[in-house]
């Protein structure tokens, strides 16, 4: 793209003090304003990026859904395959715990039935789900041998003892528990995560979130799971009629139980059905992986079918709605506390969404139904007309009444606040447990698996052991790779487009010029950095090259000049005679970048499936450079640019050599660990879990990737990302690795005893070493 015309100049010209104010070979750059403004332009361009391929993603959905099936097998195959892959996508146990019985909560105190009338009674109970997590609620047993079997699912907010008519806060119109257990029917209530605000901005339902996905789970697959695990002992007990009906969160949480379980024979959504907004604008619990590229609700309710499905058109109360709204003064580029909304559905939209269903199954249609009230307005949920719909699916016959007889909850000691902190407790241990095991997990996952000898290493006594050879680890490491980058961080198919680089110089001392380039990267999506070039570079000479990353909210100037905790490792390399390229990081303006990471996450991507694009741009464009040796590229980041160094050169092998500085260390602790005061679970930063990494990936399976090439970890012992203890377990793991392969002298760690900042002096020591410079 740029050798021959470079190539030509450098007949003429021997040295970097000659070249112009724009690199032969380059087009003429315009200076930016400022590198902040250059960085939002950058990070801007990824968002119009994403936005086309979502949409892309949503074109290509409705056309894998509608292309029609030659015959009954190919579509039962289809659907087999989603649900797999709904199920895969929230983490939903294959073998889930079996439940042999519904057990009564009493205490001393209080009788066992917590209330009773003359046609039902209720009980607390509880049942298992997974090993240690329990689902709570209430069980409305009629007096009567029952016509059939409901769960009904609260919006997160709301308690079962409201739909039971237990407690006030819910009109006796929308009742649901009440009214179906008056008509004959046992129903079971169970209890969802609330909306609790519990510290830096997390609601209650975020937090689960966090800590779930990144080892593989999610808590709308926790509380789908409480539905099948009910539906599952019904079966068992003999039940021949199991309907589901869930208002709000629970509409949601019905939707989906519904689309996986194939015994349940009728469902009731309300308050939660073709939302105009965007997946990726709902709250940030509500975030799964790659689930645009699969389903909407759409989708799911056609899945549905040909079992019954009823939608009812009712609004969340806006005291639920109002707090999730982004504030008047929004600033994208600032930390808000924003991250995602929920949403009124118009009729038109909900209509529209309902339509589109026959478009995928188009022989069920007079199994769906779509109540709304006069004049196609909104209903209060739970209506008597939404629920004799479903009855009728059901094909149960008879109108539901209702009854005046009103339950009186006669416990005295009962707290919901304790059954709420119990079930979250439940899922939050469960999760821990998986993070702890996740050691073990990921070596079976990986390293036992290409080196099966090491998993079980018989007792020695020998004082020495001959090396390993690392053909077969490198071999088999190669699939690893590609599942890292397409299923972990999440790779665009998209072909790069030509670099079109541009350049203007906006650096000069004695000893080193700098210019800013620019490059294309995919359509409306670019990359960009300062390239500092010394000035004693000879003709034909090439030169090792140093790619410096600087961290969250940074620009290059950070890693060029202003004495930083960087210390100028940008600059001081260059002086020493190394060609540095110092990249924008997309890690920047606080809500943008995340927003970045949670629109992406929607199909598959994350916020490194754009840095992966630009350094694959990057590594072209200075392989080109004839004053670059393009096999001595090495790449240098300290803090977010530390967890760059990590992850790209994991995966783009063009880069010899790796140095993560200020970052290192247990990084599934990191993110999931509630325990530990300084873990992203403690922090604004709500984007840092990536799905099930933590059963697959932490930073030695990131650094084996890296293997045979040098690498180097630099470690403040002041610096309060990690604990000490963290950073040394973590990393004796990858030096033990390259040991028992003979490649100990390519890998080594160097404390210092400062804090969140590059010492240099080690790392500059190793990179000279191992890019053969000078």
């Amino acid at each position: 793209m740029i050798n021959l015309s470079l190539l030509l100049f450098y007949s003429v010209f021997s040295l970097v003090d000659s070249l112009p104010q724009v690199l032969p070979g380059t087009r003429e750059g315009i200076a930016p304003v400022s590198q902040e403004a250059f960085s939002r332009e950058l990070l801007d361009g990824a968002h119009r990026f994403v936005d086309l391929k979502i949409e892309e993603a949503n074109t290509e959905r409705m056309r894998d859904w509608t292309i029609g099936f030659s015959s009954k097998e190919q579509k039962e195959h289809f659907l087999s395959e989603k649900r797999d892959k709904l199920r895969s996508i929230l983490g939903i146990a294959t073998q889930p715990v079996k439940v042999n019985k519904i057990e009564l909560i009493a205490n001393v105190s209080d009788p066992v039935e917590v209330a009773e009338t003359n046609k039902y009674t209720i009980y607390q109970i509880k049942w298992p789900v997974l090993e240690g997590v329990f689902g709570e609620g209430l069980l409305l047993k009629p007096k009567v041998n029952p016509k059939g079997h409901f769960i009904v699912l609260p919006d997160a907010d709301q308690i079962p003892e409201q739909l039971a008519g237990l407690a006030p806060g819910i009109a006796e119109g929308s009742q649901m528990a009440r009214h179906l257990a008056e008509n004959g029917f046992e129903v079971i209530v169970p209890t969802l995560i609330n909306r609790e605000v519990l510290e830096k901005d997390q609601s209650a339902r975020e937090w689960i979130y966090r800590q779930a996905f990144q080892m593989g789970k999610h808590l709308i697959g926790f509380e789908v799971q409480q539905v099948l695990a009910i539906s599952q002992y019904w079966q068992e007990q003999g039940a021949d009629k199991i309907g589901l009906a869930g208002f709000g969160e629970g509409g949601l949480i019905a939707l989906v139980a519904a689309a996986l379980d194939t015994n349940i024979d009728a469902s009731f959504v309300s308050g939660y059905f073709g939302q105009q907004q965007e997946k990726w604008d709902e709250p940030i619990y509500r975030n799964i992986w790659g689930f645009s590229t699969h389903f909407g609700d759409v989708e799911l309710a056609a899945m549905v079918a040909p079992r019954g499905l009823v939608i009812e058109h009712s609004q969340l109360p806006e005291e639920v709605i109002f707090p999730t709204q982004k504030s008047p003064e929004y600033d994208p580029f600032s930390y808000s506390g924003y991250k995602g909304a929920l949403t009124q559905t118009d009729f038109k939209t909900l209509q529209e969404a309902f339509n589109r269903i026959s478009l995928i199954e188009k022989n069920a249609r007079y199994n769906r139904v779509l109540v709304t009230g006069q004049n196609s307005t909104s209903i209060a949920f739970g209506s008597m007309n939404g629920l004799n719909a479903l009855v009728d699916l059901m094909e149960i016959e008879g109108n539901l009444d209702l009854s005046s007889d009103k339950p009186f909850d006669q416990r005295k000691d009962f707290n919901p606040k304790e059954r709420q902190l119990r079930i979250r407790n439940g899922m939050e241990t469960y999760v821990q447990q998986l993070m702890h095991l996740s050691p073990a997990t990921r070596n079976e996952f990986y390293l036992h698996q290409v080196m099966p000898n090491w998993a079980n290493k018989e007792w020695s006594t020998k004082s020495y052991h001959p090396y390993e050879k690392p053909d077969q680890f490198k071999k088999e490491s190669q699939k690893y790779r590609e599942y890292f980058k397409d299923e972990v961080i999440g790779s665009f198919s998209d072909d790069l487009l030509p670099g079109n680089p541009s350049s203007i110089q906006v650096y000069e001392n004695e000893k080193w010029k700098g210019y800013s380039i620019a490059l294309d990267v995919f359509p409306e999506f670019g990359g960009g950095g300062i390239l500092l070039l010394p000035k004693d570079i000879s003709k034909g000479e090439q030169r090792p090259v140093v790619v410096v990353q600087h961290g969250r909210n940074g620009v290059p100037e950070i890693v060029i000049e202003g004495h930083t905790s960087y210390n100028n490792m940008a600059a001081r390399l260059a002086e020493e005679g190394f060609v540095v390229f110092v990249p924008y990081g997309l890690f920047s303006g606080e809500d943008r970048y995340r927003w970045l990471d949670r629109k992406a996450n929607t199909i598959g991507k994350s916020l490194f499936s754009f840095v992966l694009a630009q350094h694959e741009q990057y590594l072209a464009f200075l392989g080109d450079l004839p004053f670059v040796d393009k096999s001595r590229i090495a790449f240098y980041g300290k803090s977010y640019g530390g967890e760059t160094a990590m992850r790209i050169p994991s995966i783009l092998e063009g880069y010899a050599l790796s140095v993560c500085s200020a970052d290192f260390g247990d990084w599934t602790r990191k993110v999931a660990d509630t325990s530990f005061y300084n873990s992203f679970m403690h922090t604004i930063e709500w984007e840092m879990p990536y799905f099930n990494m933590g059963n697959t990936f932490s930073y030695a399976e990131m650094a084996y990737l890296i293997f045979p090439r040098p690498f180097m970890v630099e470690r403040g012992r002041h610096d309060l990302v990690q604990p000490d203890e963290w950073v040394a377990y973590e990393y004796e793991k990858v030096r033990s690795l390259y040991t028992q392969f003979g490649k100990g002298d390519n890998t080594n760690i160097e404390y210092f005893n400062g804090g969140h900042a590059s010492r240099n002096k080690g790392v500059f020591d190793f990179l000279h070493q191992h890019l053969n410079w000078p």
